[in-house]
């Protein structure tokens, strides 16, 4: 039997616009999140409870932490203007770098760190919560956080903003070639 044969252009072509559809739907979970909670748009935020209406994105998540060892540290930053606007402005950041195919480098690394707080904040390898209930984790190490940290880190590393997205034209604006951390 034979192995098939597929020329190399078109596995590169369609290795370049998957990495290109990882990296639009990546984008698209982050700006979600953040219209979701900023105008509380009924799913996973009631409209009363947006922020743009004076609530906070990270007080009912943060709140109810209960389980690991940093749960005290989670409890104390539930809620304050700081937490509030880095998630905000983050979630809105990295959404739009990744959606767009720019500043992938930088919003690798600041999803990446967004998405081990969350991990950490869940605490997966536990199978009980401090009141000794189960806590439902379905693996111990991975979760959807950790694919969303490796997918972030995937389009960049294999710069997926240069197909469907702008980071050619990015990459030649004075500052980035100057700065090439931005890209």
């Amino acid at each position: 039997m034979s192995a098939l044969k597929v020329p190399a252009t078109t596995r590169t072509d369609v290795g370049e616009k998957s990495l290109a559809v990882l990296r639009i739907t990546t984008g698209l979970v982050f700006l979600w999140a953040f219209f979701d909670k900023a105008f509380g748009l009924g799913y996973a935020t009631q409209s009363k409870n947006a922020w743009f209406n004076g609530g906070s994105p990270t007080k009912g998540f943060l709140s109810r932490v209960d389980v690991g060892p940093f749960q005290s540290m989670f409890h104390d930053w539930a809620g304050t203007w700081w937490a509030d606007t880095l998630f905000m402005l983050g979630l809105l950041a990295i959404g739009v770098a990744v959606t767009l195919g720019i500043g992938l480098r930088i919003a690798a690394v600041s999803g990446a760190l967004m998405m081990l707080l969350m991990w950490v904040a869940e605490w997966p390898p536990a199978q009980h919560d401090s009141a000794g209930q189960p806590t439902m984790s379905t693996n111990p190490v991975i979760d959807y956080h950790v694919i969303y940290a490796v997918a972030l880190v995937v389009v960049a590393a294999t710069a997926a903003g240069a197909t469907w997205g702008l980071a050619r034209w990015w990459s030649g604006l004075p500052v980035v070639r100057a700065n090439p951390w931005l890209r």
